[in-house]
C-alpha cells in the first residue's frame, strides 16, 4: 500500500526534523507546507503593506491559509495519482477536523482507502521551553511574531488536535519528541508507518 503520513503539531515541536529523518528510510514525496507556500504568501503579504513573515493575521487566514494548504494538498493528490508515498509536514489543524477532507484528497488521486493507508503523528514536546529554543535555534524570519508575541502564541507544546478522520484509532501516533531524536525513537516511528 502507498502510505500518506501527516506530521502535525505545533510549532516548534520538531516536526520537519522528524519526517525528514523518516523519510531517509522511507521514499516519499515530502511536502513541507511552509516551503510550498511560503514565498507567495510573503509576497502577497508585502504587497498589501503587511508583515511578510505573519502567519497570525486575519488578512493571512482569510485570503492566504487556504491556498497554501490547497496548493500542497493538490501536490499531494497528484504525487499519490502517480503511485508515491506522501509526507505532509504543517499542522493541518481544520483539516484534521474535517471528516470529508481526506477522503476528497484520495478520491481525487484516483486511489481508494485499500490502496492509501493514511497515518498521523501528532509531534508533541513536554517542554514548553524546548520549543522556545527550538524556534529561536532555527533561525526563520516567520517566527520572529511568535517569539515577539510569546505569552499570547499558542504555545500549548503538548496539544492534540481533533482528528475526526475515518481511520483506525492505531494509525494515529502521538509522538513526543523531547530530548535526542535517538535511532530508537526513529525506529519506533518507522515501525508505526510500515505497521
Amino acid at each position: 500500500m502507498q502510505k500518506l503520513v501527516f506530521f502535525v503539531g505545533v510549532a516548534g515541536t520538531g516536526k520537519t526534523t522528524v519526517a525528514e529523518k523518516i523519510a531517509e528510510t522511507i521514499p516519499c514525496a515530502f511536502l513541507d507546507r511552509d516551503t510550498v507556500g511560503g514565498r507567495f504568501v510573503e509576497r502577497f503579504l508585502e504587497m498589501n503593506d503587511l508583515d511578510p513573515n505573519d502567519r497570525d493575521s486575519d488578512f493571512y487566514k482569510k485570503n492566504l491559509r487556504d491556498l497554501e494548504y490547497d496548493t500542497t494538498k493538490d501536490i499531494c493528490i497528484e504525487n499519490l495519482r502517480v503511485g508515491q508515498n506522501v509526507f505532509m509536514i504543517s499542522p493541518f489543524t481544520a483539516e484534521l477536523k474535517n471528516k470529508q477532507w481526506i477522503e476528497d484528497v484520495i478520491a481525487a488521486s484516483g486511489k481508494t482507502n485499500k490502496e492509501v493507508e493514511v497515518k498521523v503523528v501528532v509531534v508533541t514536546l513536554d517542554d514548553i521551553e524546548q520549543q522556545r529554543k527550538r524556534i529561536e535555534e532555527r533561525g526563520t524570519v516567520r517566527d520572529t511574531w511568535k517569539l515577539d508575541n510569546w505569552d499570547s502564541y499558542e504555545t500549548r507544546v503538548d496539544f492534540v488536535p481533533t482528528i475526526n478522520w475515518d481511520i483506525p484509532q492505531d494509525d494515529i501516533h502521538v509522538f513526543d519528541n523531547s530530548g535526542d531524536l535517538t535511532e530508537e525513537k526513529v525506529q519506533g516511528l518507522i515501525s508505526f508507518i510500515n505497521s
